[in-house]
């Protein structure tokens, strides 16, 4: 028992933190149908980031992480919206995917040429200590992604539903023309949402790279995942991709310990299969009717 449940909270901290990342992919497509395939380097980046900051300048991790986030909501928000979606969303939705896969690739490989193509050891967050729950050995470390994590999403979903500017951002997602008849800055509203899904990028970076390193290739995984856990949980919704992303990461973990560490990535893939031919619309998803 105390085994399984150490086991299920690591998958839940794993989980949470590929949520960060789908919750992106939802918000994207709700302000603007927007498909971003370089969501996983997204991901990616912001360690880089750190990793300057702190490796090659010798700031201090606190300072690097607050840069870091900020270059991401401006690099990954602000400038993506307006050099790579406004620009390529008046041809279609499958012109700005080949842009997004392109821009993906892009980001990798200067990584990898600019920084280097090795894993580079990225400072953990927090200490390598272990606390018991319930007779478990669980990692700080594990505690504090999954907290942290979570109260991020949750801090958006009350900031979506508790204040104005939230409550425009949802009315822009759900009938644009309408809201901009009772008086909404469109473009604004979605704006925010591209600067969100910057700092959601940045969090979840720091996060998850302690766990894996630092790799140009990371995204691949990290991206490939977010997007299951957000078609997996409902891709028109947040709670949605909360769920997908914890059920994923919960899954990965007990097929690894359970089943075969080889084919623990082989296990999301079929679960997004049973989610497609059951339920295409996600677990917590809801039907879309859209003028094709």
């Amino acid at each position: 028992m105390a085994e399984f449940l150490q086991i299920l909270i690591s998958g839940l901290s794993a989980g949470s933190i590929y949520a960060l990342a789908a919750v992106g992919f939802t918000l994207l497509w709700q302000a603007s149908q927007t498909i971003n395939f370089a969501q996983g380097e997204f991901v990616m980046l912001p360690a880089f980031f750190v990793l300057v900051f702190t490796v090659k300048m010798g700031l201090p991790m606190s300072i690097a992480i607050v840069l870091a986030l900020f270059l991401s909501v401006l690099l990954l928000g602000a400038l993506f919206k307006k050099l790579i979606v406004e620009p390529m969303l008046s041809h279609g939705v499958l012109p700005l995917v080949i842009a997004t896969i392109a821009l993906g690739l892009l980001m990798k490989e200067m990584v990898k040429e600019f920084y280097s193509p090795l894993g580079q050891p990225f400072p953990g967050l927090f200490p390598h200590d272990v606390m018991s729950i319930l007779g478990a050995k669980i990692s700080v470390a594990d505690f504090a992604n999954f907290v942290i994590a979570m109260g991020t999403i949750i801090i958006l979903q009350l900031f979506l539903s508790r204040t104005r500017t939230g409550r425009c951002m949802q009315a822009t997602a759900q009938n644009p023309e309408v809201a901009k008849i009772l008086g909404v800055d469109i473009k604004r509203m979605v704006m925010y949402t591209f600067l969100i899904n910057g700092a959601l990028a940045a969090i979840a970076s720091v996060l998850i790279t302690p766990i894996y390193l630092a790799k140009f290739s990371n995204g691949e995984v990290l991206g490939l995942v977010a997007f299951i856990a957000a078609i997996v949980g409902g891709f028109n919704q947040i709670r949605g991709a909360l769920v997908g992303g914890l059920l994923i990461g919960v899954i990965d973990n007990l097929s690894a310990a359970y089943v075969s560490a080889e084919y623990r990535q082989a296990v999301p893939m079929l679960l997004l299969i049973f989610i497609i031919m059951v339920r295409p619309q996600g677990l917590l998803g809801t039907t879309e009717g859209r003028t094709v």
